[in-house]
């Protein structure tokens, strides 16, 4: 067996699952889970018909590049959203469709990593937890940028040493965050570029949650739309990860896509021509009508904007939380150890949240997940609405 395998540390919710073993929560509520980020709004019908009308594809096996229509799509939607100079996104090599962005994500240290010269990979600390297990598993050392409050929940660029930007050659960022919803702005992922370049290193950028924000005459900016601000259309040394599962409702379907520097995407092609991970043909039908439509993710923002009033007005009186810059997650200051607090309202609300620490590692002297929970607010309005008052009370009981 790879001995690496033995470095993957339990996922979060392996963790969460020994955390409430043995608790038995009040029969008379029902179980809120708050813990996981699967969106629960219904799925665009119009992508369901798409799903039905193409399942005659299953007698072709897909081409790992994808339709050429989907691709045009994918690139039409980039240019639009992020304001990308006209052609500078050629659907036939800056763009990969993927089977959700999980698997590209870790796929790609996979592809860039050249484990014989010490490598590191550097990511966001608290993080999804791929990144990691991606750098363990393609030979790489990871090293943890902590983006604590006092840094606006976003990494200190300054803070890294010099011999750490020369051994690293993979950056993950994940813009807006998880589980923050921390924005880099375009001077920052500017810099970033400049690093990548003094440095030679790729920079993978989630940018999954970049279509759940508050303000709709301000989008977060990407990393495709920096480095074209910045007069860099080839969008060297960078690549984005976008998907369909939280922008449009639709995990289940695994459908994404990474696109950026044309050279890198035409080895991960190679790469990914080996691994055999391609979309279904009517994924990619229906994929390509999901990119085509802003009308339901407007609708979809308009959910999430009303659930985080509610939420929050409830719970902003009883805990430091605050709204934050774009996704779906809130990520309070717990009153305590954050494993207690989540195994107490289980045990006491019948509602889970996700420990902070489990999603980070203690680094440079501290853990900044530490003393936090994750919350999603992805069920019905009136479903999180129910969870905060649980959650309002069990604070008030402690």
């Amino acid at each position: 067996m790879n001995p690496d395998l033995d470095r993957l540390q339990p996922y979060p919710f392996e963790k969460l699952s020994q955390l409430k073993a043995g608790q038995t929560p009040p029969a008379d509520r029902h179980h809120i889970p708050l813990s996981i980020g699967e969106p629960r709004h219904a799925p665009p019908g119009f992508v369901t018909e798409e799903i039905i009308t193409h399942l005659h594809g299953l007698g072709s096996y897909p081409t790992t590049r994808g339709t050429d229509e989907l691709r045009a799509a994918i690139a039409a939607w980039l240019t639009r959203r992020f304001a990308l100079q006209a052609g500078s996104v050629d659907p036939g090599r800056s763009v990969l469709p993927v089977a959700g962005t999980r698997e590209a994500l870790f796929a790609i240290a996979q592809a860039v990593v050249d484990r014989s010269r010490d490598p590191l990979v550097l990511m966001p600390n608290p993080f999804y937890q791929i990144y990691e297990g991606a750098a363990l598993l393609a030979g790489a050392e990871p090293y943890y940028l902590n983006t604590p409050a006092e840094t606006g929940f976003l990494p200190d660029l300054d803070a890294v040493p010099e011999d750490v930007w020369a051994r690293c050659q993979l950056l993950y960022i994940c813009t807006p965050g998880n589980p923050t919803g921390a924005v880099f702005d375009v001077p920052t992922l500017q810099r970033l570029i400049a690093l990548a370049d003094e440095h030679d290193f790729v920079i993978a950028s989630d940018e999954c949650y970049s279509e759940i924000y508050f303000d709709e005459a301000s989008p977060p900016p990407g990393l495709l739309e920096a480095a074209a601000r910045a007069g860099r259309h080839d969008f060297r040394r960078c690549l984005v990860f976008h998907s369909l599962s939280k922008r449009s409702n639709l995990p289940g379907m695994r459908s994404g896509f990474v696109a950026g520097d044309a050279q890198i995407l035409e080895r991960f092609l190679k790469y990914r021509t080996y691994q055999g991970c391609a979309l279904p043909p009517y994924h990619q039908a229906a994929s390509l009508k999901a990119w085509e439509d802003e009308g339901h993710v407007r609708d979809n923002r308009a959910v999430y904007t009303a659930k985080f009033a509610a939420v929050l007005e409830i719970l902003a009186p009883v805990l430091d939380v605050e709204r934050p810059q774009a996704g779906f997650y809130l990520w309070p200051r717990t009153p305590g150890d954050d494993q207690e607090f989540a195994r107490g309202l289980f045990a006491a609300q019948n509602v889970t949240v996700l420990p902070g620490s489990y999603l980070s590692r203690t680094a440079h002297g501290a853990n900044p997940g530490q003393n936090r929970v994750r919350m999603a607010l992805v069920a019905e309005l009136e479903e999180c609405i129910v969870a905060a008052e649980r959650i309002r009370d069990y604070v008030k009981g402690l």
